[in-house]
């Protein structure tokens, strides 16, 4: 009998890295990693609309860094880093309400995306974006696969929405898919995103999947690995 698997669980060391990197003794493990939920669902919700791609912590002993990868940087950090500042004021702020440990150093990072097309989780905000505004939900769908379809190294791309489509009384599901998704492929590069378009009627549900081709590693590197060794 086959599983669901998560795309982004099923090729964790093998193509991808964990969100949250760190190590602790067993009785710091519940404080951590429940701070880094915290954390992570309290920027989501903060930065909603400023097309965030994803949100990763890295702690070390004294230290603890947050990193927002985004495709409008200039948006959250602000004219001369301003935005950037009020963030990090921000995010400590919380961490002191929620009772949480706070470091003795902290760094905001923010990356830019150079290729948002072809990242699953602004592509689904994209889409979000359009049912909100009550654009017709196969309309969207079709636009954005295109201009996918179009970025630099995709592949393939799937877009599954779920809910009470155009206001219909039943809920149903529509999915659109154009180029091939080898889900089952460990070595393929399978970008995925679940995302909500809260809609007056409802909520509509959203997963998208974007593949961007087989990644291999370098030969030459990894002879020259086994040689050194």
């Amino acid at each position: 009998m086959s599983k669901i698997v998560h795309p982004y669980a099923h090729r964790l060391v093998i193509l991808r890295d964990w969100k949250s990197r760190w190590f602790a003794d067993p009785k710091k493990y519940v404080t951590y990693l429940k701070g880094d939920v915290l954390i992570r669902e309290y920027l989501e919700k903060k930065l909603r609309g400023l097309y965030v791609s994803s949100i990763e912590i890295e702690r070390r002993e004294k230290a603890t860094r947050v990193i927002i990868r985004t495709s409008r940087p200039g948006l959250l950090i602000g004219r001369s880093g301003e935005g950037a500042t009020k963030l990090k004021a921000d995010i400590l702020k919380k961490m002191e309400n929620l009772k949480l440990p706070k470091p003795e150093e902290f760094k905001l990072e923010i990356i830019e995306i150079s290729n948002p097309e072809a990242d699953a989780s602004i592509v689904a905000y994209m889409i979000a974006e359009g049912l909100e505004k009550r654009m017709p939900y196969r309309r969207v769908i079709k636009q954005i696969l295109e201009k996918v379809m179009s970025a630099r190294g995709v592949e393939g791309a799937k877009v599954v929405l779920s809910g009470r489509l155009g206001g219909a009384e039943i809920a149903r599901t529509e999915e659109l898919k154009r180029g091939s998704i080898p889900l089952q492929t460990f070595r393929a590069d399978i970008d995925f995103k679940r995302e909500r378009a809260v809609m007056s009627y409802g909520t509509i549900g959203i997963k998208v999947w974007i593949y961007r081709g087989k990644i291999f590693s370098d030969r030459k590197k990894d002879n020259k690995d086994a040689d050194n060794n």
